[in-house]
């Protein structure tokens, strides 16, 4: 069952859109908490709130958070009334209604209806949250900024996309254009049903060149060989080859992780390229020096060999100067860019490859 406790809100850290970062006080313990308005109602400074403390409690990474349950000071705070018809968080006390892309709305119906094909869009395919931001910044600087990206969040990890100060930060700096959230995740510019109709989304309602397609932060992994969250970039590429899209799956490179399984290329991405993607998908690969990019390539090959990956080598600087640019601090499992360069190298070539797939699609 859930852990929780009574805690009295101390201070507002910080607000972004559809978040609040709190600090409260749970038995003479202060403790950093996350407050979600729209599900959970407004709390303000001396406000009695129910908090979940379960993950604190086992230790696990979350960031360092509690998560408000409700504000006790203000239990029956009257909301607007909801609106469209499909739920979220279905079947839980927080489930909550939207607007999905399938429905009747004015804006998205004829859109989505009109829907025949991806037309050969470029999808990026990501295991981990943070490669999202090495893809975009890749994208927007070498085509000038003149391609737009939707990003396409799943339902492996965070649910709310509000949790994401790296999505946040991204449309701020320019480097996504809209966002769309699909199955139990929610908060998107769009909202829809499952990873399908989300990847139909971000070419018929958001208007998108290119689409990028991860779960949010905080995945899930065990160790074992199908026991992970990230094996969704699998379903999604596979997902992007049935709509006529050109799935490009970005490796999970390191050099720099303790786990050996995760060196120099990740088992998940082994599993993913070897039994999950089952149509053709590109395979970019960063360019390092010699004897890290003849170990990467090495393992990628012989992942690749029963479903006909293609695998390229990319010049992929320019994607993480960009990211320096715009002053984008980003981390993998706690390590930066200088701590694991190959990591984010490997985003940055799936970006500048689908720049390219792109302008060879539009002559």
């Amino acid at each position: 069952m859930l852990n929780r406790r009574r805690a009295k809100v101390l201070e507002i850290l910080s607000r972004r859109p559809d978040v609040l970062e709190i600090l409260v006080d749970v038995d003479g313990e202060r403790c950093k908490a996350i407050c979600y308005p729209d599900l959970t109602g407004e709390v303000s400074r001396d406000d009695e709130v129910l908090v979940n403390t379960t993950a604190l409690d086992l230790g696990l990474g979350t960031g360092g958070f509690h998560f408000v349950i409700c504000n006790l000071s203000r239990p029956e705070e009257e909301k607007s009334p909801p609106s469209g018809r499909i739920m979220k968080l279905r079947y839980t006390p927080v489930q909550r209604s939207v607007v999905s892309v399938e429905e009747d709305d004015p804006f998205t119906r004829r859109r989505m209806h009109d829907f025949v094909s991806l037309d050969g869009m470029p999808v990026v395919c990501c295991e981990l949250h943070s490669q999202i931001a090495p893809v975009a910044a890749a994208v927007k600087t070498v085509s000038g900024y003149l391609v737009r990206i939707a990003y396409l969040m799943t339902d492996g990890a965070a649910l709310p996309l509000a949790f994401s100060r790296l999505v946040k930060d991204l449309k701020s700096a320019g480097l996504i254009d809209r966002t769309i959230t699909c199955g139990q995740a929610f908060g998107g510019d769009f909202e829809a049903i499952n990873v399908y109709t989300g990847l139909i989304a971000t070419k018929q309602a958001a208007k998108a060149d290119i689409a990028i397609v991860s779960q949010g932060p905080g995945n899930a992994g065990t160790g074992s060989k199908y026991g992970f969250s990230g094996i969704q970039q699998g379903e999604a590429a596979n997902a992007c080859s049935i709509l006529g899209g050109t799935p490009i799956i970005v490796p999970r490179i390191s050099f720099a992780d303790s786990r050996e399984r995760h060196r120099p290329v990740s088992h998940h991405t082994v599993t993913i390229l070897s039994e999950v993607a089952l149509f053709p998908c590109w395979v970019p690969v960063p360019n390092m020096p010699e004897q890290k990019l003849a170990e990467v390539t090495a393992v990628l090959k012989r992942a690749v060999s029963k479903a006909g990956h293609k695998i390229r080598v990319i010049d992929a600087d320019a994607g993480l100067e960009e990211m320096a640019r715009k002053h984008l601090q980003v981390k993998t499992m706690g390590r930066s860019v200088g701590e694991d360069r190959e990591f984010f190298l490997a985003g940055a070539a799936a970006g500048v490859l689908a720049n390219e797939l792109l302008r060879k699609s539009q002559k």
